[in-house]
């Protein structure tokens, strides 16, 4: 089924936990609607840039298993407040290719992260 007629790719899940050793882990999962569902899990520091790197990577390892033909790497995440909520814009290159043409994504959250991941599915490709 193509992706025109499924819709977008959507979260189903996502959970962060803060270990006793100064790391978190994250896993995220995606799905289809009504179909299959795909897991990203990594592992990070545990401080706020940290954590939202760490969600942010988990992320991109579900996109990975949903779509293995495409392989981006993660330039940078940040989180800005604005207008009462919270936007996280990730920045991605192609896996390789940090020269390259660029995406970001964003995904607004009205209560404190980590309520959830960044979001890539609303991304734009940016020269």
């Amino acid at each position: 089924m193509s992706t025109e007629t499924r819709g977008r790719l959507r979260f189903d899940d996502f959970s962060i936990e803060r270990l006793s050793s100064g790391q978190c882990q994250a896993r995220v999962v995606l799905a289809w609607p009504g179909e299959a569902t795909f897991v990203g899990e990594a592992t990070g520091l545990s401080s706020q840039a940290g954590e939202l790197r760490c969600a942010a990577q988990a992320c991109l390892s579900a996109l990975a298993t949903a779509f293995p033909e495409v392989a981006f790497d993660l330039v940078g995440v940040k989180a800005v407040r604005a207008f009462d909520a919270t936007v996280v814009i990730a920045s991605l290159a192609t896996h390789g290719r940090l020269d390259g043409p660029r995406s970001s994504g964003q995904r607004s959250f009205r209560t404190r992260f980590p309520a959830g991941p960044p979001s890539p599915y609303s991304t734009r490709p940016t020269a």
